[in-house]
């Protein structure tokens, strides 16, 4: 199986490539096409991993589908036949991994919810004890469970480069009162929910980041969703506070790449096989314990 690293459709307007996604105009829609680049210390590196579009897509369609009685989501399809016709010839480079979703107005936020201290949240307890300026208690570990899951927004990053946490105060500035608290409680209600799913799947989710924007008809949730891109799923029967918790996503990338000392500067560097095929079976493995579903890629 070869990764698919671009797109290309013809005709169709390319509005943008992100790390992962293609973002293409199809009439007053858009058209999220979800690769097989992966990405690591905020660069893409030169190898793919084969089918993991399809792995995040499926994983997101299975959670908006889940979430759907909290939040309503941009999913018009993800059914390739029910594309517009001009998408038709590139059906099979599109299936399993695209969704046409409504264009959303979106917001400039990304909303974090935290159940446990990890990342960037363990990296500020150590120096202040709060993350996000919430003060926390004394005493927690890196993968400690917090007290009650918070919500950390961070400003979305324009350039690749790294998201910056802000306070719920400089996200109120930004979005005004009203939809800094609807956020926040659409954020921790989506958490609590999905954390309760995972959990009984033996997983726990340590934290996650969403994505919200606007329509006529109020507010929706957007992009991907709580796939091991955006979350930190771990092994709930191995989890021991104290240091990194094992976990579903690019661990074994990140750990290649620390390995062979790689200076974190362009061009980013390919992949053995091995680094590869060990990451897709954790990704596949995600994804099989979330949906109890197998996936044929």
């Amino acid at each position: 199986m070869t990764a698919l690293l671009t797109t290309n459709l013809g005709a169709t307007p390319l509005i943008g490539r992100g790390k992962v996604r293609d973002l293409y105009a199809v009439g007053d829609a858009l058209l999220l096409v979800a690769t097989d680049r992966i990405s690591a210390f905020d660069h893409v590196l030169a190898t793919g991993i084969p089918g993991k579009g399809k792995i995040l897509t499926q994983i997101s369609l299975f959670w908006f589908d889940l979430l759907k009685d909290v939040v309503p989501n941009h999913l018009i399809t993800a059914k390739v036949e029910e594309f517009p016709a001009a998408l038709q010839p590139y059906a099979e480079q599109l299936r399993d991994r695209s969704m046409l979703v409504r264009r959303a107005k979106m917001f400039p936020v990304e909303c974090v919810a935290r159940g446990y201290l990890a990342g960037s949240g363990w990296k500020e307890y150590v120096t202040s004890r709060t993350v996000c300026g919430i003060p926390l208690p004394e005493g927690l570990e890196d993968g400690s469970r917090l007290p009650e899951p918070v919500f950390t927004p961070a400003t979305k990053s324009q350039d690749g480069a790294h998201d910056e946490n802000i306070s719920f105060e400089a996200t109120e500035k930004l979005l005004g009162a009203g939809v800094a608290a609807e956020l926040r409680r659409l954020t921790l209600a989506i958490y609590r929910k999905a954390a309760a799913h995972a959990e009984a799947q033996g997983l726990i989710l340590a934290d996650t980041k969403f994505e919200f924007g606007t329509l006529p008809d109020g507010i929706v949730l957007a992009d991907e969703v709580l796939t091991p891109d955006s979350s930190r799923f771990w092994e709930a029967a191995q989890w021991k506070p104290g240091g990194a918790q094992p976990s579903f996503d690019k661990q074994f990338v990140r750990d290649y790449l620390e390995s062979i000392r790689w200076n974190k500067q362009a061009p980013a560097p390919t992949l053995p096989a091995e680094v590869a095929e060990r990451t897709l079976a954790k990704y596949l493995e995600a994804f099989r314990r979330l949906t109890g579903r197998e996936l044929t890629l």
